[in-house]
């Protein structure tokens, strides 16, 4: 089996499992920072809520509906981001675009590469264009929420 039949296996498997069974999912008690985000191209609405202890996301949480990409996306965000300095979530972020999308985000010029573990598998979403807005749909309104932007997170 080929390294790229391995990567398409494990993205299937990781996808449908954390769309299947979200984690982190449902309403946060003590949330300190929330944003909402939404996908009209594909009908995904998400509600993210933070509480940050200090500078660190000490707990993350997620609420919406959308296709299994979007929800599988958020899931695994939430569980990346549990511990994680607001520096680091940056970093997190543009290293997410640059797996999805397999272009540098030169947005991100000095937050240095940061190992995302199981988000690697979404590098499978660069074979369909649209479907990186479904990917980077939650990670968007993270954006919103660690800068306290009330307006609904796009991702045109």
């Amino acid at each position: 089996m080929s390294s790229d039949s391995n990567l398409r296996e494990l993205y299937q498997e990781v996808i449908l499992d954390h769309s299947k069974r979200p984690r982190n999912f449902g309403r946060l008690q003590g949330a300190t920072h929330h944003a909402d985000g939404d996908n009209p191209l594909c009908g995904d609405r998400i509600h993210l809520e933070l509480e940050m202890a200090g500078d660190r996301v000490k707990d993350v949480r997620f609420e919406g509906q959308g296709c299994a990409i979007s929800t599988a996306s958020a899931s695994l965000m939430t569980e990346a981001l549990k511990g994680r300095t607001r520096e680091e979530a940056e970093a997190l972020f543009h290293q997410m675009h640059e797996t999805c999308t397999g272009q540098p985000d030169t947005n991100g010029a000095g937050h240095g590469k940061v190992d995302i573990g199981k988000l690697a598998v979404f590098e499978g979403v660069r074979q369909y264009p649209l479907r990186v807005k479904c990917a980077t749909l939650a990670w968007h309104t993270l954006r919103n929420a660690l800068a306290g932007k009330h307006e609904p997170a796009h991702t045109e």
